[in-house]
C-alpha cells in the first residue's frame, strides 16, 4: 500500500524544553483529499499542524512529503518543498492591498504569477472586486480568503489551514468550506484544523480526533459523524 502524500508519522514533541504535547500522533492526507483534525480545546490540534510545518521539535516520529523525509527542514524550506500553510492569526498584511498580499505570497517564485493570480480570483471573486483595497478593511471571511489565496500563490503541493473559520459567521463558514472543497477537487490535498467539528467532518474525506495529543479516533468524515462515542464526546450528542 502506497504512503499518503503528506504524513506526520508517530509525532512526539512540544515547544522548546516544555513537556511533550503530542504523543505518537499520526496525521496524513492524500492527493485531492480533505483531512481534518478535530478534538476538544487543548487536544493538540494546532500543535500537530505546527509540527508538520516544522514549527516545533519532534523527539520522535517523522514528517514525510511526497515520499521525502522533511523532518529536519525549517518552515521556510518546507514552503519551498511545496507546503502552503495558513496560520490562524496574523495571516495577512493588513496595510497592503489584496493584490499586494497575493503578490507577497508568490515571493519564492521567479516565473510569471499572473495565471495563478487569475485562478485565485476565479476561486474568490470578491477578492478581484476588492483587489485595490487594503486587506485590513475587509470582513473576517474576506481576510481568510486573502490568507488562503496568498498560500495558493506559491502553487503548493499541499494546503494546510489552521482554524480557517475561526471568528466568522455560519454563512461565511459554509462559503469558505465550499471554496476548500473546490481547492481539493483540483487535486490539491487539504489538511485543516477546525473547531467546528461537525461541519468540518461533513466535508472531510478523512478525520482525526485528537485527545491530549494522542489519536483517539480516525476514520472517514461519515464514519466519525456516525460514531456514537465521537458524537457524544465531541459533537454534542
Amino acid at each position: 500500500m502506497s504512503e499518503p502524500f503528506l504524513i506526520g508519522d508517530a509525532m512526539t514533541g512540544g515547544y522548546g524544553r516544555g513537556p511533550d504535547i503530542l504523543h505518537a500522533c499520526t496525521v496524513a492526507v492524500e492527493r485531492g483529499e480533505i483531512a481534518v483534525i478535530v478534538g476538544p480545546n487543548g487536544a493538540g490540534k494546532s500543535t500537530a499542524m505546527k509540527a508538520i510545518f516544522g514549527m516545533l521539535d519532534l523527539h520522535e516520529g517523522q514528517v514525510r512529503l511526497d515520499g521525502d523525509d522533511i523532518t529536519g527542514l525549517s518552515p521556510q524550506a518546507r514552503v519551498k518543498k511545496g507546503m502552503g500553510f495558513v496560520p490562524q492569526n496574523h495571516n495577512i498584511f493588513t496595510s497592503l492591498t489584496v493584490e499586494e498580499n497575493l503578490e507577497m505570497g508568490a515571493f519564492i517564485r521567479e516565473d510569471d504569477i499572473s495565471g495563478t493570480m487569475a485562478q485565485v480570483y476565479d476561486l474568490f471573486p470578491i477578492l478581484r472586486e476588492k483587489r485595490r483595497q487594503a486587506a485590513g478593511e475587509l470582513s473576517g471571511g474576506q481576510r481568510q480568503q486573502v490568507a488562503v489565496g496568498r498560500a495558493l500563490m506559491t502553487r503548493p503541493k499541499v494546503l494546510m489551514l489552521d482554524e480557517p473559520t475561526a471568528g466568522v459567521s455560519p454563512i461565511v463558514m459554509d462559503e469558505l468550506f465550499d471554496r476548500i472543497i473546490e481547492v481539493a477537487r483540483t487535486g490539491l490535498p487539504v489538511l485543516m484544523v477546525e473547531q467546528n467539528a461537525r461541519q468540518a467532518l461533513e466535508i472531510a474525506d478523512k478525520g482525526y480526533v485528537l485527545v491530549q495529543g494522542r489519536n483517539a479516533h480516525t476514520g472517514t468524515g461519515k464514519e466519525l459523524l456516525a460514531d456514537a462515542e465521537v458524537r457524544r464526546s465531541f459533537l454534542g450528542g
